[in-house]
């Protein structure tokens, strides 16, 4: 295969438009999270993670779960921690049962802010599932993600 082959071009292409559809979708939902609730896409999805977490076997994610369940690296995601912490919204703590383990909780403060940025979120993003849907090379995309059922 060439660069110019077609089947690549193609390729390309659908990787661009996904890319598309993905940086309108997460800035739509930053500037209505930013607005609304101080709190940036990244901060929701992490605060989101962490919430779903429990106490039974496998209940608490070690830092490099987080770090994967958010797209972040290790090092970026230590410093989200610390930046929610300080606010007030996350707590750390040492694993139980291996001291060098360390786990995060949302506090109820941060648990407070993610019910009320939740309807934020879903509302951006539905708005900019509908706004992407009206571009014709983006709308299969829309219509592949919703069509999605992903548990979460």
């Amino acid at each position: 295969m060439t660069a110019t082959d077609p089947a690549l071009t193609a390729l390309a292409q659908g990787w661009c438009a996904l890319s598309a559809l993905h940086g309108r979708i997460e800035a739509h939902i930053e500037r209505a999270l930013q607005a609304k609730h101080d709190l940036s896409v990244r901060e929701y999805s992490l605060l989101d993670v962490l919430s779903r977490q429990h106490d039974g076997e496998g209940g608490h994610l070690q830092m490099k779960q987080v770090a994967d369940a958010v797209v972040l690296s290790q090092s970026a995601t230590t410093r989200l921690v610390t930046r929610l912490e300080n606010r007030g919204l996350l707590e750390r703590y040492l694993c139980p049962t291996d001291r060098r383990g360390i786990y995060t909780n949302v506090t109820e403060a941060g648990l407070r802010l993610l019910e009320e940025a939740r309807p934020t979120n879903d509302a951006a993003l539905r708005e900019a599932l509908d706004e992407a849907s009206r571009n014709p090379e983006l709308a299969p995309l829309v219509r592949a993600v919703e069509s999605l059922n992903v548990p979460a």
